[in-house]
């Protein structure tokens, strides 16, 4: 018969393979593999350094990679925090894997030994893959071959016992990683407003340019992109620096520089920023706002034929903070 003859789910006392239920862990997740939330299995150095790491709580997505094997993925979660030992170097350093890897024995190829248990496993564990080049950043350039998914690197200097917090690379991915973008427009000023030399030091400026943020409780990176266009400059020279700040924490400084002199003049400026979403502004409302500081004598300006477009684009990734 050319089917697997159940598919996923008759009722009754149909009984349903392993590889369809594989199937639909698959399917869950689009095919891919990782975490499934920014902060689960981290890897850690122990609050009082020694010769373990902690890998904390979480949920993953394995792909079967068995002989034979396709459209086949593991669902697996750490109940509980799993302390892994780590060998302590000799004379020369020494790079090692930590990852999840589901040991299935009753797979064609697999030689994974069967558990005392067999009802209860385990066929999911944190292993330890010592002696990897330097560098490595995958389970796939050592083993490709293994159901398993990579959750950091330890790079460990010679004669060296105790794990330090810098020793550990995170090296996890988020399965399906979320993104929401946000787009936020000022089609022309209804009033209009300048700022030049005389203003002093940083104001916020163009007034308009604020907005609240609602930030997602997932979200770990924020790349906000601003256009202004039909900026019009007057007086004289015109020497401004400008940036984005987000939550009082401000961005990447940028700078409008013109040379045009007395007479009326347009000009676009792009603001662009990756900032870091720290734990404690998941959830809440933050403020997204402009600042501009004039060094030449010439004046800057928006006004009705003035345009302004945000965008902020959050994304989904391991978080590094632990909240």
């Amino acid at each position: 018969m050319p089917w697997d003859s159940v598919p996923w789910f008759i009722e009754g006392s149909a009984e349903h393979s392993s590889q369809v239920a594989r199937l639909l862990a698959y399917n869950s997740v689009g095919g891919a593999e990782g975490v499934i939330g920014p902060n689960d299995l981290r890897v850690r150095a122990l609050a009082a350094p020694g010769q373990q790491v902690e890998v904390l709580t979480g949920a993953c997505s394995i792909l079967n990679r068995a002989a034979g094997a396709q459209y086949e993925a593991y669902a697996g979660r750490m109940i509980a925090i799993d302390k892994i030992p780590i060998t302590p170097t000799g004379p020369a350093a020494r790079s090692d894997l930590v990852i999840a890897r589901v040991e299935n024995p009753y797979l064609l190829g697999e030689t994974w030994p069967q558990p005392s248990t067999p009802a209860t496993g385990p066929y999911i564990y944190t292993r330890v893959i010592s002696g990897v080049p330097a560098g490595t950043t995958s389970i796939r350039q050592v083993r490709p071959g293994d159901s398993a998914i990579t959750l950091a690197r330890i790079d460990i200097p010679p004669n060296t016992s105790s794990v330090l917090p810098g020793y550990v690379k995170d090296l996890r991915k988020v399965a399906r990683p979320r993104t929401e973008e946000r787009t936020y427009t000022i089609i022309g000023y209804p009033e209009y407003s300048y700022i030049d030399k005389t203003d002093g030091g940083w104001k916020n400026w163009p007034e308009r340019a604020t907005w609240n943020l609602d930030i997602p409780d997932w979200a770990v990176t924020a790349t906000i992109t601003t256009n202004l266009s039909g900026l019009r400059l007057s007086i004289n020279n015109v020497y401004v620096g400008m940036r984005h700040v987000l939550a009082g924490q401000t961005g990447a400084y940028s700078e409008l520089d013109d040379d045009g002199g007395t007479g009326f003049r347009r000009a676009d400026k792009l603001l662009a920023d990756n900032f870091a979403v720290p734990a404690a502004w998941r959830g809440t409302t933050q403020t997204l706002l402009i600042q501009t500081v004039a060094m030449d004598p010439g004046r800057l300006d928006v006004n009705g034929a003035t345009q302004v477009v945000c965008k902020v684009l959050f994304k989904e990734a391991p978080a590094q903070d632990g909240a």
